[in-house]
């Protein structure tokens, strides 16, 4: 057993190296993100939502353009793990219901549940990298600085909130690169 978990774990280090950690895609959602705050400051909450909703779409297109423009074939990729990321994805998409029942009856808590629902999967990502610690932290941090806001600055919840979660990915997606180096060099 302890030859097998280490041999996984080898392994989803490797690819965790080789792909950098996936940077596209929360790449993605940091462009998402940034849209998103910049239509907060032009849309009422109900076309903000709507917008939010239709363009969530997007995120996983521009990944692939990203992960074209900059070589970084991780839909390609093979490992071990591969087969945890159907049913997380299931699992993270399920949110869907809560924002459904916030849209009829409490509108103001769409952008605390998106911010937060779009962030479920992370740490089960992380851990089919071998990095659980940090993806679990990039979610972590956002559930805690979206509720604060939302909290706090319920005048900024279409323009604050998502634009903190922007600067998060922002600032996981340089934590991801640097990581994913370190760890490509010390497997080499």
């Amino acid at each position: 057993m302890k030859e097998l978990k280490v041999e996984l774990q080898r392994d989803r280090l490797a690819s965790y190296a080789r792909l950098r950690g996936g940077w596209p895609i929360p790449m993605a959602g940091a462009i998402y993100w940034l849209v998103l705050a910049v239509q907060g400051y032009r849309l009422e909450l109900g076309d903000w939502a709507f917008f939010a909703f239709v363009t969530s779409g997007m995120i996983f297109p521009i990944a692939l353009l990203l992960a074209k423009i900059f070589k970084n074939p991780f839909m390609k990729d093979k490992t071990a793990t591969g087969d945890v990321l159907m049913p997380t994805f299931i699992s993270m998409l399920l949110f869907w219901t809560f924002i459904i029942a916030a849209a009829q009856e409490g509108p103001t808590l769409i952008p605390l549940i998106l911010a937060i629902g779009m962030s479920l999967h992370w740490p089960v990502i992380g851990w089919s990298y071998g990095r659980t610690a940090l993806f679990s932290a990039h979610a972590i941090v956002r559930a805690i600085a979206v509720l604060f806001i939302w909290l706090h600055f319920p005048e900024h919840r279409l323009t604050w909130l998502p634009l903190s979660v922007a600067v998060i990915y922002a600032l996981t997606v340089s934590a991801i690169l640097i990581d994913s180096k370190r760890i490509g060099e010390k497997l080499s």
